[in-house]
């Protein structure tokens, strides 16, 4: 006997109905597990199901761990960097994190979950998987902190016939990608001398505006300070052939109030590098200058302010390499031994910055290339440098009174400090220019 096709078949309503209470039941069954079912427990039958499937597949599985011993796997930094910003749709869990002295916030996929990639056509699986970690105790090394108490690992499948692929390709493109990544997600940091911190360093964030754009200094002397950053930054390969430390020094002198400190910012902001401002009276002896030497990061700025009056390091004797009893004060040999000896070679893609308002009570030992690289003159304001001024304080480009300021400035002295500080009296131009009038012509009449 024929049924109808009516008959033989249920209703929409009735499949998705059943649909529906099949998605409600495995939802529930999923969250009593979870309820119900140690972390551990779980962790285990994944682990078995994951190496049962394994036997049977045609794919090759690498496993990324987060620690090698107690060395952290540069690897699992950059697959967690890199997958956090290449979530796929189906990537149904993930975890967002932001500490209060970031701007962004951190997304990163949580364990158990599987994301996929695609490179050059290739198919990627990746899988955060955690464990605990039985034998999480102190390290035995006076350094008093404690194992994890969760192993981490990804493990990232892939077809066997894309092996050569992924070991000799995808993953030193995740490594690279992950290097950019962190680059355009990076906060500049100011670190200062802390001898209560585990390195003798503090740091906040660095949130100075200064940009190459903003800065009052002169135009060919800005673009050939560009160019020099820029080919610097280009050339690891270039010190690596050469056999020299890749580091860079620049000495900025000129009077007080003609931009070096905000020079300084436009660097680390244009180049996304790290300020460690070190305060030579600070630092007690050479051995805590070493140390304090070897904790700066790289790609970072040192930048040692005043050297000239930091301490008293002109006309030191250059023979006293040996000399023991000096090791409980900073001597000149010292600095320059930390600045282009053996010391200096502890690190990559370092700048080292000088300031002083007097070049000329530097001893020559610390002028020399190899040290001082580049001296770079900042002087009192023209009028190129008030025209940008006014562009930054008043938002404007052109003003009747440009010309009377023009020729004041000829004649008189001004730092850039002095004229901005003018400028910020009023929101109104005429105002602040006339202010700024009066007080270059009291200037003009003192001189």
């Amino acid at each position: 006997m024929w049924s109808s096709p009516e008959m033989a078949l249920p209703s929409t309503k009735t499949i998705l109905s059943v649909a529906a209470s099949l998605t409600a039941s495995a939802l529930l069954l999923r969250t009593v597990a979870n309820d119900l079912i140690p972390d551990s427990v779980q962790d285990y039958f994944l682990t078995r199901l994951r190496k049962f499937s394994a036997r049977f597949s045609s794919n090759i599985t690498v496993v990324v761990d987060e620690l090698d011993g107690y060395a952290v796997n540069q690897m699992f930094q950059a697959a967690s960097v890199y997958l956090g910003d290449t979530l796929s749709s189906t990537t149904r869990r993930i975890k967002v994190m932001k500490t209060e002295k970031e701007k962004q916030f951190a997304v990163k996929i949580d364990k158990n979950q599987e994301l996929v990639d695609f490179f050059d056509g290739a198919e990627f699986k990746w899988i955060l998987i955690s464990s605990r970690n039985e034998n999480a105790v102190s390290r035995s090394n006076g350094d008093h902190r404690i194992a994890p108490a969760e192993l981490r690992s990804y493990e990232l499948r892939f077809h066997k016939k894309h092996r050569e692929m992924a070991l000799n390709r995808y993953l030193r493109y995740v490594l690279e990608r992950a290097k950019q990544i962190k680059e355009e997600r990076k906060s500049v940091k100011l670190h200062t001398v802390d001898y209560n911190g585990s390195d003798y360093w503090g740091r906040i964030n660095l949130d100075h505006p200064a940009t190459f754009e903003t800065l009052v200094m002169d135009s060919e002397a800005k673009k050939a300070l560009i160019d020099d950053l820029n080919r610097f930054i280009a050339r690891k390969e270039y010190y690596r052939r050469v056999g020299k430390a890749w580091k860079r020094g620049y000495l900025l002198y000129g009077p007080p109030g003609t931009g070096k400190s905000s020079l300084v910012a436009a660097m680390a902001n244009y180049l996304k590098f790290d300020v460690y401002d070190l305060d030579l009276k600070e630092v007690q002896c050479n051995s805590d200058l070493r140390r304090l030497l070897i904790g700066t990061g790289n790609r970072s700025i040192l930048v040692i302010e005043d050297i000239d009056c930091s301490i008293n390091l002109q006309n030191r004797n250059l023979d006293d390499e040996c000399d023991y009893s000096q090791d409980d004060k900073i001597t000149l040999s010292g600095l320059l031994n930390f600045i282009d000896g053996l010391w200096s070679s502890c690190g990559d893609e370092r700048i080292v910055v000088f300031t002083t308002n007097h070049k000329d009570k530097l001893d020559p030992a610390l002028l020399r290339p190899g040290r001082m690289d580049v001296h770079i003159h900042m002087s009192y304001c023209d009028f190129s440098g008030f025209k940008i001024l006014a562009k930054n304080y008043l938002e404007i480009k052109e003003h009747p009174l440009f010309g009377e300021v023009e020729e004041l400035l000829k004649k008189v002295k001004a730092t850039p400090a002095e004229v901005g500080g003018e400028l910020m009296k009023s929101d109104e131009p005429d105002l602040a220019l006339r202010g700024l009038l009066n007080f270059l012509q009291t200037k003009e009449v003192q001189s």
